[in-house]
Formats: C-alpha cells, sequence, structure tokens
C-alpha cells in the first residue's frame, strides 16, 4: 500500500512554464546616447527577425529578490520576490532580438540576467 501510493506522487506530472528565457542585453542605445526606457532581449532560441515578430505583444516580466520583505497580492506571507512586469515592442535587427518597455526601467545590475517571456496575451 505504501508503495503504490509513493508511486502515484511520482507519477503526477508537474506543471509546465507558461514562458521562455531570454537575456537582457542592454538598453536601447546610439553611439553616444543610451536610452534607459528601452531595454533590448536576446530570446533563447528565436533566431530569425520572423521568429521574434511572433513575441511582438507578449508579457515579460524581470523576477529578483530584494532585502526586505512585502506583502504580496493573493498571498498570506510576505516575501523577498520582486517582479518588474512589460511588454514585447517589436523586433530589432534581424538576429531574433527584441525590444520591450518595463513599467520601472530595468536596473543597470539586471544586465545579463534571466528575463521570463509569457506565452501570452495570444495573437492568433
Amino acid at each position: 500500500m505504501a508503495e503504490s501510493a509513493g508511486t502515484a506522487a511520482q507519477t503526477q506530472k508537474k506543471a509546465g512554464r507558461l514562458y521562455v528565457k531570454a537575456i537582457f542585453t542592454g538598453y536601447k542605445r546610439a553611439l553616444r546616447n543610451q536610452r534607459e526606457n528601452t531595454s533590448l532581449l536576446k530570446i533563447d532560441g528565436c533566431i530569425t527577425r520572423k521568429e521574434a515578430d511572433w513575441y511582438i505583444g507578449k508579457k515579460c516580466a524581470y523576477v529578483y529578490k530584494a532585502k526586505n520583505k512585502t506583502s504580496c497580492p493573493n498571498h498570506e506571507k510576505a516575501s523577498h520576490i520582486r517582479v518588474i512586469w512589460g511588454k514585447v515592442t517589436r523586433p530589432h535587427g534581424n538576429s531574433g532580438v527584441v525590444k520591450a518597455k518595463f513599467k520601472r526601467n530595468l536596473p543597470a545590475k539586471a544586465m545579463g540576467r534571466r528575463i521570463r517571456v509569457m506565452m501570452y496575451p495570444s495573437r492568433i
């Protein structure tokens, strides 16, 4: 009996992730000027402009841990985890990089860090 209960728990599948991994590579910039209000994201597995077009309008999130705990909506306990939400606005170049605007500009220490590009909202 105990063995069958253990195997039932092991066979239950974990829900898959609803986002694609991306890297924050830097800000939109010219030769001498940098615009911090637009971020450049390199999406894993996206290597052409046509593939990047699919991600236009998708929500993206920068998840990080802060020093102090704060209350979270719909949760009982306070947490160190915070999120900055944004949206993919357009492709950048021909190699699968996209531009995104966030509610608050991403901090410079986020460069090279992971961004989650959600698979929603759908445009199909």
